[in-house]
């Protein structure tokens, strides 16, 4: 193993990048007619887009299949040689298949044309070889040729692999753009992770209802608020009216700040202490709606009500009721 110095190391990253980075460029501006060709035939599918290929270009294959599926093109892959011994039979009328090669003659891909054929679907490839039986036989061939390979012995697939991704990822956007794919519809298919949460998960979902909610009237006296704040554990209780409508808020902040002023604190009702026109959020709202207010006023807790035009207090959420659900 021959070790090299920092700069040279660095020199040899920064080469491989670049190479890659042209490849991508070069493939931009030889987008034509094909490529929307190709974004038409895979908007108007009305099965799913199965996407073959071996070695690298089949990791790739499977990551393009992924990327079109979570963004609302039904996609899966198919491996070629599984497919000529029976894994065809996941082909339908109303499916597109594309096929991805970057030499265009891969022998498994070249034999499992003319069943893709006997099926009557398009096909679209993707090769660098535009010449090849591959593109011939295709219905679109999409150009992903790169002037070399990142890799300094010029033979691992590394800048035609990313140019094949790219590719596929233009595809993507294209398509999501096309068939008004919106974030409510991505957090759909991603309901466990983070952004599925954010777009998906309402405060009626997280928040503190029934005898959980901190509660006190105007009249209570601050000796019994204490209690009512110590004894539910979010340092923060709401203050209702005799209607039962949210007016005030009084937290672990104003009973320190209130000691400082008042000798007879305890026996003082909560209408003289508390703090008025509270934060209220509906409980429709978004868990994230939530969080951007606890963030926008720099709290810790929000009290929740029925809808914009009620006051009555339903719920309560707390910045640790959105950690937990993995808003935060």
């Amino acid at each position: 193993m021959v070790i090299k110095d920092s700069r040279r190391i660095i020199d040899e990253g920064r080469q491989a990048l670049a190479i890659e980075a042209r490849a991508i460029s070069q493939m931009e501006e030889r987008l034509g007619p094909d490529f929307v060709e190709a974004v038409r035939l895979l908007a108007e599918c009305q099965g799913k887009v199965v996407i073959t290929g071996v070695g690298k270009s089949g990791i790739i294959c499977r990551k393009i299949a992924a990327t079109l599926s979570s963004t609302g093109t039904p996609a899966i892959f198919l491996h070629p040689t599984e497919g000529l011994h029976g894994d065809l039979g996941i082909l339908s009328r109303n499916d597109v298949v594309m096929a991805i090669s970057y030499s265009g003659n891969t022998e498994e891909l070249v034999k499992i044309v003319p069943a893709v054929k006997r099926f009557g679907l398009p096909l679209i490839c993707m090769t660098g070889n535009i010449q090849s039986e591959l593109a011939r036989v295709s219905d679109i061939a999409l150009d992903i040729h790169v002037a070399r390979e990142a890799c300094p012995l010029g033979l691992a697939p590394t800048a035609s692999t990313t140019a094949t991704m790219a590719m596929g990822d233009a595809l993507a956007a294209v398509l999501l753009t096309a068939k008004g794919f919106s974030e409510e519809d991505f957090a759909q298919r991603h309901p466990g992770g983070t952004l599925g949460k954010r777009l998906l998960l309402r405060i009626s979902d997280i928040m503190h209802t029934g005898d959980e909610i901190p509660l006190v009237t105007t009249e209570t006296s601050m000796k019994e608020t204490l209690l009512e704040i110590t004894g539910k554990g979010f340092g923060i209780t709401g203050v209702t009216d005799g209607r039962g409508r949210l007016v005030g808020v009084i937290t672990d902040g104003d009973l320190r700040r209130s000691l400082e002023q008042y000798d007879n604190l305890l026996k003082l009702p909560a209408a003289r202490i508390m703090t008025g026109n509270p934060k209220k959020i509906s409980a429709d709202a978004l868990a994230s709606q939530g969080l951007q207010m606890m963030e926008q006023y720099a709290i810790t807790s929000v009290f929740v009500v029925e809808n914009e035009s009620e006051t009555r207090p339903v719920g309560l959420l707390h910045l640790h009721d959105l950690l937990r659900a993995g808003v935060v």
